[in-house]
């Protein structure tokens, strides 16, 4: 199975896996059940409509009038909700283009056209057949738009970001933390967290005495426990501002 690695406004890299055959099948059976069901309640409408005009005609043209949005159900979801439909909404997927970025509506128009070459006239098995044997599970439509669809199931953990966890009555010691930039932070604690697995001490307090003038904060903790207040501490006034 591959992965889509994709950067955020933060400089940080995210693996998102790329969703197969099986999933996509089943955000599929979900979208169509909700078409069944739409058409159900077109059905339901076009009898009332029966009971208001006899022209059959007429009957027949405001019922293909209501259900026309069903024909662009995909185009118009993926589209609305940034390459997701309530199926892939429900399964967390997304369609994006293949460097990550989100979708234009070109490229969603060329995926929804080709759905009658990889879904309809086929029964699906040209989409089925492209989306196993595709290096990216693309089906002919994502090929063709140069898309793919990936899970939004994020395996990126806070601590490898500058995100740190702090608690909701957790009172800051460095009010000056804020001199510090998202750079300087994710360079501190991703030292700050290789020093301390591997015991490599007098790097923590070269990193200490090296935070330590840039703050002048004086202070009298040990190393990895100052080093921890610094992070938690920016992570508090650069979350409340």
């Amino acid at each position: 199975m591959g992965n889509l690695q994709i950067n955020t406004t933060q400089n940080v890299n995210l693996d998102y896996k790329i969703v197969g055959l099986g999933e996509r099948i089943v955000a599929f059976l979900i979208d169509g059940l909700i078409l069944y069901m739409y058409a159900y309640l077109v059905s339901l409408i076009s009898n009332a409509i029966g009971f208001i005009w006899e022209d059959t005609w007429t009957q027949r043209g405001l019922a293909s009038l209501i259900f026309l949005p069903a024909m662009f159900y995909s185009l118009l979801m993926h589209s609305l909700f940034n390459g997701q439909t309530v199926g892939k909404m429900l399964m967390k997927m997304r369609v994006v283009r293949l460097d990550g970025a989100p979708v234009h509506w070109s490229n969603l128009l060329v995926r929804w056209m080709l759905r009658l070459v990889d879904i309809w006239i086929f029964l699906g098995s040209i989409g089925i057949l492209s989306i196993l044997f595709s290096e990216k599970r693309q089906r002919v439509g994502d090929a063709a738009a140069g898309t793919v669809v990936i899970s939004t199931k994020r395996k990126t953990k806070v601590s490898h970001t500058i995100l740190e966890e702090v608690e909701e009555a957790y009172e800051p010691q460095f009010t000056n933390v804020t001199l510090l930039t998202d750079k300087d932070v994710r360079l501190i604690k991703e030292t700050y967290h290789i020093a301390k697995k591997s015991g490599d001490f007098k790097t923590l307090t070269a990193l200490r005495i090296k935070v330590d003038s840039i703050l002048k904060t004086n202070s009298n903790l040990y190393d990895v426990q100052y080093i921890d207040t610094v992070l938690k501490d920016y992570n508090y006034y650069t979350q409340k501002m």
